[in-house]
């Protein structure tokens, strides 16, 4: 196919230039009739393509043009069979992955470090999750995939599941065995879904880790926007129908469920783009972030007090390959947290990195870096180590203190919409609680509705909120009190 086409941005540009007198959304109409200081900031050419699916744009909900074109491009070059486009995250495209092969009561096999969006699929879908521990690593903090033996017990105590979900990579760039996984939960006749949110570059370059079309997966959500050069929101669903386990129409007709019928062109543009310049020049800009990358671990690893892990991180079945353009930097022996690190390198330098956990920040290098950006991020780190050293802060023990998942006593969607109370989390052991508890970033859950609440749990999310880390999700944002079902007393 021809990659160098851009069919949607291409009719979008002409329909622009011929300049029709608009009588329909949006009522801005090419920024009139907006704000004018937005309106100069913005730019004419932005609001000339602001528009809706009038006949010559084609509709993503039933696309036959340009659109559906743009989205066979993409097939193309993700090697999928079918694309779909979505305007609202991969989040939405992961909600549409489990809606497609999930219904009520039906099982779906999901690491227990899963984004908040596949949970909230679980609950939409009426599903009962089966949770598999992910591998642990004592010497980061952090939680890496799930094990190719994981899977198989799984699959042996479940042969009934409808779908196996996977991450891959990892927020922190980490690869099980993606390939195997997939063989094997193929010899069971169970489909697999992957959030491939952190992975779109991975398919372009051959010193990356598979991607989830490569390896046979069957559904992958991929963020184009993280790191393929799109806008903020708009992702591609990857569609493997080759397996016979996808029906690509009911996939269509479950995304076009949930998306907004006012679909974005800028951000369906952006995709349009992005897919032509990954499609021509996807290695060298993965190239050059590994160039980067490259050089920012080799110096971080000789900054004292800090480490960045590299190749050392292969070797067990849940670090079977990794992408070296996340930059995961242990802080916690300058004796602070990842947290405290963040804010200090905002405060100091005016550095953003992507987030921050007990004990790491995570930064994330990709082509648009420059020889500037990294020297800055260089610099500020040094700057940083000097001045933590010099305070003389206590090194604290690195203790990977992870609750137990907890026990599922009902349904996720039964909790969430059962009849609750709110009580002071301090005093809700044993209850079952009816909303989420996550942190975020990441946004990995503590506890989901119909999970019995243990102390354990309860020692976790204070030690978190203590220090500052971002729990979310419960309606009291304080999380001092939690919404837990409503039990019945006793009748006297």
């Amino acid at each position: 196919m021809d990659h160098a086409r851009t069919p949607l941005f291409t009719a979008l540009k002409r329909h622009a230039d011929q300049n029709p007198v608009q009588f329909h959304i949006p009522g801005h109409k090419k920024g009139m009739g907006m704000d004018p200081e937005f309106r100069e900031f913005i730019g004419e050419n932005a609001l000339s393509i602001d528009l809706i699916n009038i006949a010559p744009l084609d509709d993503l909900h039933q696309p036959t043009g340009v659109i559906e074109e743009a989205q066979q491009l993409a097939a193309d070059a993700f090697g999928a069979t079918h694309t779909f486009f979505s305007v609202q995250g991969t989040s939405s495209a992961i909600i549409t992955m489990i809606l497609s092969v999930c219904g009520p009561g039906d099982k779906i096999i999901v690491p227990r470090n899963v984004h908040k969006s596949i949970l909230g699929a679980i609950i939409y879908a009426g599903a009962k999750p089966v949770f598999i521990a992910p591998e642990r690593d004592t010497n980061l903090g952090i939680d890496h995939g799930i094990t190719t033996s994981s899977v198989r017990k799984a699959l042996k105590l479940h042969a009934d599941a409808k779908a196996l979900l996977v991450i891959n990579p990892t927020y922190y760039g980490v690869c099980a065995d993606l390939q195997q996984i997939v063989a094997l939960s193929h010899s069971y006749g169970v489909p697999v879904l992957v959030d491939e949110a952190h992975g779109v570059l991975i398919h372009f370059h051959d010193q990356l880790p598979l991607s989830a079309m490569q390896a046979g997966a069957d559904m992958a959500a991929t963020s184009v926007h993280k790191l393929g050069g799109s806008m903020t929101q708009s992702s591609v669903l990857n569609v493997n129908t080759r397996n016979g386990y996808i029906n690509p129409k009911r996939v269509q007709t479950v995304i076009s469920m949930l998306t907004t019928t006012s679909t974005s062109y800028i951000l369906l543009a952006s995709l349009d783009t992005a897919r032509r310049q990954l499609a021509l020049n996807g290695y060298a800009m993965a190239e050059r972030a590994l160039d980067f990358a490259d050089y920012v671990r080799s110096a971080v690893n000789q900054i004292e007090g800090l480490y960045c892990f590299g190749e050392d991180i292969i070797g067990s079945e849940a670090t079977y390959d990794y992408d070296p353009t996340k930059i995961t930097i242990q802080v916690r022996h300058l004796g602070i947290t990842g947290y405290e690190a963040e804010n200090w390198l905002r405060d100091n330098h005016n550095i953003e990195v992507e987030m921050s956990d007990m004990y790491n920040v995570l930064c994330l290098i990709t082509a648009g870096d420059s020889e500037d950006t990294i020297r800055i991020l260089l610099n500020a780190l040094r700057e940083m180590s000097e001045d933590f050293l010099n305070q003389g802060k206590e090194v604290k023990e690195l203790v990977v203190k992870i609750p137990d998942i907890p026990h599922l006593a009902i349904l996720p969607r039964d909790a969430f919409y059962g009849e609750t109370e709110s009580i002071p989390l301090k005093d809700s052991a044993d209850r079952i609680i009816a909303e989420f508890i996550y942190v975020y970033p990441p946004g990995i859950p503590i506890l989901l509705p119909g999970e019995v609440i243990s102390q354990d749990n309860i020692d976790y999310i204070v030690d978190h909120v203590e220090v500052g880390l971002p729990v979310k999700g419960p309606e009291d944002r304080s999380v001092q009190f939690v919404k837990v079902i409503v039990e019945p007393g006793a009748i006297r």
